[in-house]
C-alpha cells in the first residue's frame, strides 16, 4: 500500500503545530497522515487525532512512545490553550467581578494629589486617602505576618456597594494585600502599564545585580516563564530556599534533564549521533574536556573531564574516549570530532581500530580556524587589519563617537564577534566594508566637524583612514578572499542544519570564487596551498556530499566515479552486516539513475527544498536499507564548536573544589545548566540575539579591536558609558540567512577536485588513518 501513497505538500494554510510533526500522504481521495516519530499512519481523524496521539492525551487512537518530551510538552500546551479558550467563549455575562489587589503602604508616606499615578484610593466612605499618613501610621512599624494576619471574614465586611472602613483594614494589616471587587471602588487611581513595567523590571535588575548574574540572564529561555510562574502563584508565595535550590529543586532537575537524554537514545540509534569533544582551559592552568552528544533534534552535555594529566599521554586520551563511546553505545555513534592536533589524531587511529564502525573525524571549525589565521598572517592582510583597529579603538573607546556613528549606521555596530580572534578579524573587515557609505557620510557631516574629537590626532587619523580609497581596495580584496572561508565555518558551524551534506560543496565553492577573483594562478594557488594544507577531506564528508540529492545530480561524471570511492568506505564502516552492504551498493545504482520514487517530479523538486536527510526519509523507502544509511550520514555535523559559546565558570570550579559532596553537587548543577543552555540551540531566538561588543564575555575575541592604547582617554571625556544612547538597530546590512542556499549546482572544475584529493594525502596525517 505505501508505494501507492503520494506525498502531500503542506501549504500556507495549514497552521496547526502538529503538521510539522507528522507526514502527509494522499491514498485515493483520502489524507492521510503517518508519526515522524512511531510511523504510526492515521487514516482518519483529522490532525487532532494526530495532536492526541503525540501529547499523550487520551482521546480515540494510541499514544506515541517516541515523541521528544519537549514537542510532547508544546502540544499539550496547545491542546489545553484551546480547551481554555472554548471554555472562555461559553462563558457569557456570568464573570464574577475583577479583583484588584492593592500593595501595602510605605510607614512614611505623604499626601498625594488625586491626579498622582503612583497615589492609592480613596475609600467611598472616607475622606482618608490610601496612602495618606496619619498620626497612627507614622508611629507603627511593620509586624510579624502571624500577628497581623487577616481574619477570613474581616473581607466579609467589604461589601459590593462600598466600603466602610477601608482606612482601618489598611490600618490593621501593612504587610498583607488586600483583595476588593473593582466595582466598590470609585476613585481607584491606577498606575500606568509602562509605570508597572518599570517597577518590576527595577526590582529585577537589583536582584540580578545582588547576586552578580550575567546580563545574558535576560536573553535565558527560562526568564520569562520564570516571571509568569510568579505571577501564576498570587500573592504571598515564598522563595525557595538556600537549602531547597541546593537540595531537592536541583535533584529534581537533575532528573528531569536525565529523562531527556534517556529519551535521545532512541534518536541517536535512528539517525546515528556524534560524539563533540571540547577543550576548556580555566584560569587555574586546568586543561578540561567537555563531552557533548551530537543529532539533528536536540545537542546534550554529557560530562566533563579534568584531562590536565591525560592529553599528554595518547593511551590515556584513547580510554576516555573509548570510556565516552561506550557510555553513549559504540552502534550509535557515527563519527567522533576532537581539535586536528597530533595527540588527538593518534588516538582517534586506536579508536577506530578498535571500533571498526566509527570515525575519528577533526574539528572543521577548527581547521578553518587553522586557515584564517594563516591569511591573518600575510603581510599585506595584517597591515590592513591593523589599519582597520586603529578605526574601531578610537570609535568604542570614546562614548560621543560611538553615539555618532550607532546613529548613521543605524544601530549597526561595525565590529562583530565570531567563533575566534581569527574568524572576527575578518569578520569585522567584513561589517566595515558593508557599513562604508554610513562611515564616510558621518565623518563628512557637520555632526562630526561640530564634535571636539574630530580636531584632535586619533579624530583625524580615523577621518582619514575613512576616506582613503586605497583602505577600502585592499579591504575589499582581504573580503574577497575570506568571506567564502568564513561561509564555511558558518555553514560548519551552524545550529540549525546538520552540516554534513554541504561541507564537500562549500569548500569547493570557496577555492573557485577565490579563483575567479584572483585569476592568475600564481595568485590563488597560495591561498589554495593553505586551504589543502588544513582541510584534510574526509570520506564522511565527500559521502554526505554524494547523497545529498541537490548537489548530486550536478556532479560531474568524472567527479561523481571519483567520490564513490568514499561512499564505498562509508558502507564498509557504517554497515557491519556484509548482506545489507550488497543490497545498499544496489540501491545506490537506483538513486544514481534517478530510478523509480527518485525519478518522480515530486522528489526532483524537493532536491532543493528538502534537507537532505528529510530528503531520503521522503523518498527513499523503496531503498531502506541505503536510505537508512543515507540518513544517519546526512544527520551529523561537522564541528565540535556546537554550543562551545556557553562555557560555564562553573566547570573549572568543579575541580577546584576538595569536597567530594560538593564536587557532586557543583557536577550534577553545571550538568543541568549546560543542557538548559543547549536547549537554544536551532531555536528562532538563538540567532537573532543582541551582541554587545564591549561586554566583557566578548572581550576575548573582540580584545584588539576595542582596546584603547593609551592608559587614560584624552580629549573631551566622551568615555562615560551613562552618556551610550542604544539606539534600537535597523538591519541595513545584507545578512544571508541560509548560506547553504548560495552553494548552487555544477561542479566541474578539475583542478579544485584535483587539489582536494591530493590535500587527503599531504595534509600533515597519514593516509591510513581514515581508512
Amino acid at each position: 500500500m505505501d508505494s501507492d501513497l503520494e506525498p502531500v505538500a503542506l501549504t500556507p494554510q495549514k497552521q496547526d503545530s502538529a503538521w510539522k510533526h507528522c507526514e502527509v500522504y494522499k491514498y485515493g481521495d483520502r489524507v492521510q497522515m503517518r508519526c515522524l516519530y512511531c510511523r504510526k499512519m492515521f487514516k482518519g481523524g483529522g490532525i487532532t487525532r494526530v495532536k492526541e496521539h503525540l501529547a499523550g492525551k487520551k482521546g480515540q487512537g494510541t499514544i506515541c512512545d517516541q515523541v521528544p518530551e519537549e514537542v510532547r510538552l508544546f502540544l499539550q500546551q496547545c491542546i489545553d490553550g484551546t480547551v481554555r479558550r472554548q471554555r472562555k467563549r461559553r462563558k457569557s455575562s456570568a464573570e464574577p467581578l475583577p479583583i484588584a489587589y492593592f500593595p501595602p503602604c510605605e510607614v512614611e508616606t505623604q499626601v498625594v494629589a488625586p491626579s498622582d499615578v503612583n497615589n492609592g484610593f480613596k475609600s467611598p466612605s472616607s475622606d482618608v486617602v490610601a496612602g495618606q499618613s496619619t498620626g497612627r501610621t507614622k508611629q507603627r512599624t511593620y509586624r510579624s505576618r502571624k500577628n497581623n494576619a487577616f481574619e477570613r471574614n474581616d473581607l466579609a465586611n467589604v461589601e459590593v456597594g462600598g466600603v466602610s472602613n477601608m482606612s482601618d483594614l489598611i490600618d490593621r494589616d501593612m504587610d498583607n494585600l488586600i483583595p476588593v471587587a473593582i466595582s466598590s471602588v470609585k476613585n481607584i487611581v491606577h498606575p500606568s502599564s509602562k509605570d508597572r513595567e518599570k517597577t518590576v523590571h527595577m526590582a529585577m535588575g537589583r536582584f540580578l545585580f545582588d547576586i552578580g548574574a550575567d546580563f545574558d540572564a535576560a536573553n535565558s529561555v527560562n526568564f520569562q516563564p520564570f516571571i509568569d510562574a510568579i505571577v501564576s502563584g498570587g500573592f504571598g508565595v515564598s522563595v525557595p530556599t538556600h537549602e531547597d535550590l541546593r537540595g531537592w529543586i536541583l535533584k529534581s532537575c537533575v532528573e528531569e534533564v536525565k529523562k531527556e537524554i534517556d529519551e535521545c537514545k532512541s534518536l541517536w540509534k535512528r539517525t546515528g549521533c556524534s560524539v563533540l569533544v571540547q577543550e576548556l582551559n580555566s584560569n587555574e592552568g586546568l586543561m578540561i574536556l567537555k563531552f557533548l552528544v551530537y543529532c539533528p533534534e536536540k545537542v546534550v552535555f554529557l560530562k566533563s573531564v579534568d584531562a590536565s594529566e591525560i592529553l599528554d599521554s595518547e593511551d590515556k586520551l584513547y580510554e576516555l574516549l573509548k570510556e565516552v563511546v561506550e557510555e553513549i553505545g559504540d552502534t550509535n555513534v557515527v563519527q567522533v570530532i576532537t581539535k586536528c592536533e597530533d595527540h588527538y589524531a593518534a588516538a582517534g587511529k586506536k579508536l577506530m581500530d578498535v571500533y571498526p564502525s566509527l570515525y575519528w573525524v577533526p574539528c572543521a571549525a577548527h581547521c578553518i580556524d587553522k586557515m584564517l589565521e594563516e591569511f591573518g598572517k600575510m603581510d599585506w592582510i595584517r597591515e590592513i587589519i591593523e589599519q582597520a583597529r586603529t578605526v574601531t579603538r578610537i570609535i568604542y573607546n570614546h562614548s560621543g563617537v560611538l553615539n555618532l556613528v550607532r546613529k548613521f549606521t543605524y544601530g549597526n555596530d561595525i565590529v562583530q564577534p565570531a567563533f575566534t580572534s581569527s574568524a572576527t578579524n575578518f569578520t569585522t573587515m567584513r561589517r566595515i566594508a558593508d557599513l562604508k557609505p554610513h562611515l564616510q557620510a558621518m565623518v563628512t557631516s557637520s555632526e562630526w566637524n561640530d564634535c571636539s574629537y574630530s580636531k584632535e590626532a586619533g579624530g583625524l587619523a580615523m577621518t582619514e583612514t575613512i576616506n582613503d580609497e586605497n583602505f577600502w581596495k585592499a579591504l575589499t580584496l582581504a573580503n574577497h578572499i575570506t568571506a567564502p572561508i568564513l561561509r564555511v565555518l558558518r555553514i560548519v558551524c551552524s545550529e540549525r542544519k546538520p552540516a554534513m551534506g554541504y561541507v564537500y560543496a562549500a569548500v569547493y565553492r570557496a577555492k573557485e570564487a577565490i579563483k575567479t577573483h584572483l585569476v592568475h594562478r600564481e595568485d590563488y594557488i597560495v591561498y589554495w596551498k593553505i586551504i589543502d594544507r588544513w582541510w584534510l577531506q574526509q570520506p564522511l564528508h565527500a559521502a554526505g556530499f554524494y547523497l545529498n540529492p541537490k548537489f548530486f545530480y550536478s556532479i560531474d561524471e568524472e567527479m561523481r566515479s571519483e567520490i564513490h570511492l568514499a561512499v564505498v568506505d562509508c558502507i564498509e564502516k557504517l554497515v557491519p552486516d556484509v548482506n545489507i552492504q550488497d543490497i545498499v551498493i544496489k540501491d545506490i545504482n537506483s538513486y544514481k539513475n534517478a530510478v523509480g520514487i527518485f525519478g518522480r517530479n515530486l522528489a526532483i523538486r524537493a532536491r532543493d527544498t528538502m534537507l537532505p536527510a528529510e530528503w531520503w526519509s521522503t523518498y527513499g523507502e523503496s531503498c531502506l536499507n541505503l536510505s537508512r544509511f543515507a540518513i544517519r550520514i546526512l544527520s551529523q555535523t561537522c564541528s565540535s564548536s556546537i554550543g562551545s559559546g556557553r562555557n560555564l565558570t562553573l566547570i573549572s570550579q568543579i575541580y577546584e573544589s576538595k569536597n567530594s559532596i560538593e564536587r557532586q553537587r557543583l557536577s550534577d548543577l553545571v550538568f543541568v545548566q549546560y543542557n538548559m543552555r543547549l536547549r537554544r540551540l536551532g531555536s528562532e531566538s538563538s540567532g537573532d540575539e543582541t551582541v554587545d561588543p564591549l561586554s566583557h564575555s566578548n572581550m576575548e575575541v573582540l580584545e584588539d579591536w576595542v582596546s584603547r592604547n593609551q592608559v587614560c582617554i584624552e580629549g573631551n571625556g566622551s568615555s562615560d558609558w551613562k552618556s551610550l544612547e542604544f539606539i534600537k538597530r535597523a538591519e541595513e546590512v545584507a545578512v544571508v540567512i541560509d548560506e547553504t542556499e548560495d552553494l548552487g549546482s555544477g561542479f566541474d572544475d578539475a583542478e579544485i577536485f584535483k587539489g582536494e584529493k591530493e590535500a587527503s594525502y599531504e595534509g600533515g596525517y597519514s593516509e591510513n588513518l581514515f581508512t
